[in-house]
C-alpha cells in the first residue's frame, strides 16, 4: 500500500517537503494540520486543494486537523500579496468561520469516537487572551528579525519593485502562525504543517519556533499552487471566484468551470481534484488523447468534483441543463430544472416581461408574443418564423395557433422562446 507522500507525489501534489517527514508518517497516525483564512463565508476551489490534502491524510489513517484562523485573520497573511488586505470585524470573522466550518464538516469525517476523527479548532481561542507583553517576551524573543525579513513573502514587500512597504501587522503574521504550530504540537501533538507552496515561509517559522522553544522536532509539507495552462487564474472566471457554496456559484456554474477546462488541464486536475487511482486515471488519459473532441476527460472530471463538493443529483441536473443548449433536451427535461439553474444557462439571453393576467384562462397568442416583446421586429416576421415551423415554446416547435397559458410557466415563473437553434429569449411572467 502506498503511502501518504507517495499518494501525493504521483498526483503532482507535493511542492516541498521536510527531510524526515515521510519517515515520520509511516510509523504510524500522526496528527497533522492545515489552515483555512476565514476572508470570505465560504471556501473557494483554491481551497480545495488544502481539503483534499486533508482528505488523503485521513484516508491513509493520520490525524487531521482543520484550523479556522479567526485571529490570523484580523490580521491578513501578507503571503503573495502585493498591498495590505483589509481588515476585517469581530463580527464578519465570526460569520465567515462558522461558514467554513460548516463546509468543512462536509468533506472530513469529525466523528470523534473514531482515533484519527478529524479535529476542527479556531486559533482565536487561545490567541484572545494573549496580551502583547506576553507574547514578546514568550515567543518574539526565539526568532531574529533577520530570520523574519529572510522570508520570501516580506522580501518581496520590501524590495525595490514594491508598490508599498509592510505594516507591522503583516510582518508579526508569520510568528503568529508560527505560534499556532507550537500550540497545536504542544497540546495536541500536531506534528505536520501542510499548505500551499506559499505557506512554506510561515510554516517552516513554525517549525523553527518548536525547535528553539521546546527543543521539538516538526514537519512542514507543502503543494504548488494551481495554474492553468493559458496563463489565467486558476478558480476564477469572468464573474469572479468559483465557490464551493451552492449560493455563490451555483452548481450548474461549478460543473461548467471543470467541463470546459483545456485538456493540459483536464489531465492535471483528474490527479488533484478526485480520488480515482492511478491505473484509472492514466487510462482515462490515453483514452482522452485518442478522441480529446469527445471531451470524456472533461466531462468525468465535472461529473467527480461536482458529486463531492455538491451531489450526485446535481451532476444529473447540471449534465441535463448543458444538453438544453445543445438542443437535445426537451421540454420535460427543461421543466425538471430549479430557477437558478436555468437562469445560469440562459445568462444573458434577453428577456421581457408579461403580467399573469395577461396568460390566465386561454391565454396569450404566441403571434403577439413574439413581436410585442421585443424578441423579433415585427408581427410579419413573427408571422413568417412560425410558418418556416423555427419557433419552439419550451423547446417545442409551435403553430400560429399556439397560445401561452400558465401551463407553459416553468419554474414558477419563465417560458423559454426559441427561434432557430441558438437564439433564445426568456420571458418572464409577473404577478397580477
Amino acid at each position: 500500500m502506498a503511502s501518504f507522500v507517495e499518494e501525493l507525489t504521483w498526483r503532482g501534489m507535493v511542492h516541498d517537503i521536510m527531510p524526515e517527514t515521510a519517515e515520520t508518517l509511516a510509523k504510524g497516525m500522526t496528527a497533522g494540520y492545515i489552515g483555512f483564512d476565514p476572508t470570505a463565508d465560504s471556501l473557494h476551489i483554491g481551497s480545495l486543494v488544502q481539503i483534499m490534502i486533508l482528505m488523503h491524510f485521513q484516508r491513509y489513517g493520520h490525524k487531521p486537523y482543520a484550523l479556522v484562523g479567526a485571529a490570523t485573520g484580523m490580521i491578513g497573511d501578507p503571503s503573495g500579496k502585493s498591498a495590505e488586505r483589509n481588515l476585517l470585524d469581530n463580527e464578519t470573522l465570526t460569520y465567515n468561520c462558522a461558514g467554513l466550518e460548516k463546509q468543512l464538516a462536509k468533506f472530513l469525517d469529525f466523528d470523534s469516537s473514531k482515533e484519527n476523527g478529524a479535529v476542527l479548532v479556531n486559533n482565536y481561542d487561545w490567541m484572545q487572551s494573549f496580551s502583547l507583553i506576553d507574547f514578546a517576551r514568550d515567543i518574539g524573543k526565539h526568532l531574529t528579525v533577520n530570520y523574519m525579513m529572510a522570508k520570501d513573502s516580506v522580501k518581496k514587500r520590501l524590495g525595490a519593485d514594491a508598490k508599498e512597504g509592510m505594516s507591522f501587522t503583516e510582518f508579526t503574521y508569520q510568528l503568529i502562525q508560527g505560534y499556532d504550530f507550537l500550540h497545536l504540537y504542544q497540546h495536541h501533538n500536531c506534528l505536520l504543517q501542510m499548505g500551499g507552496s506559499d505557506q512554506w515561509g510561515n510554516i517552516t517559522t513554525g517549525t523553527e519556533l518548536i525547535r528553539r522553544k521546546l527543543a521539538g522536532k516538526a514537519y512542514a509539507l507543502t503543494c504548488p499552487l494551481i495554474t492553468k495552462a493559458d496563463g489565467t487564474k486558476f478558480g476564477k472566471t469572468e464573474s469572479g471566484n468559483v465557490w464551493l457554496d451552492r449560493e455563490k456559484t451555483s452548481p450548474y456554474k461549478f460543473y461548467q468551470y471543470w467541463l470546459n477546462a483545456s485538456d493540459e488541464d483536464a489531465e492535471k486536475y483528474i490527479k488533484i481534484f478526485t480520488f480515482l487511482g492511478k491505473e484509472e486515471i492514466d487510462a482515462l488519459i490515453a483514452s482522452h488523447r485518442e478522441a480529446p473532441h469527445q471531451r470524456q476527460l472533461q466531462r468525468i472530471l465535472a461529473q467527480e468534483v461536482t458529486t463531492m463538493v455538491h451531489s450526485a443529483a446535481d451532476v444529473s441536473r447540471a449534465e441535463q441543463a448543458t444538453q438544453i443548449l445543445f438542443g437535445k433536451a426537451t421540454a420535460e427535461t427543461l421543466k425538471t430544472l430549479d430557477a437558478q439553474t436555468l437562469l445560469d444557462v440562459f445568462e444573458g439571453v434577453p428577456q421581457a416581461e408579461v403580467s399573469a393576467n395577461l396568460i390566465d384562462g386561454d391565454g396569450l397568442a404566441v403571434m403577439d408574443v413574439l413581436a410585442s416583446t421585443g424578441f423579433l421586429k415585427s408581427n410579419g416576421e413573427a408571422r413568417r418564423a412560425l410558418k418556416e415551423n423555427s419557433i419552439s415554446v419550451n423547446k417545442e416547435k409551435v403553430t400560429e395557433a399556439k397560445s401561452i397559458t400558465t401551463a407553459d410557466i416553468i419554474c414558477d415563473r419563465y417560458v423559454l422562446l426559441q427561434r432557430g437553434k441558438k437564439n433564445y429569449f426568456l420571458l418572464v411572467v409577473m404577478p397580477s
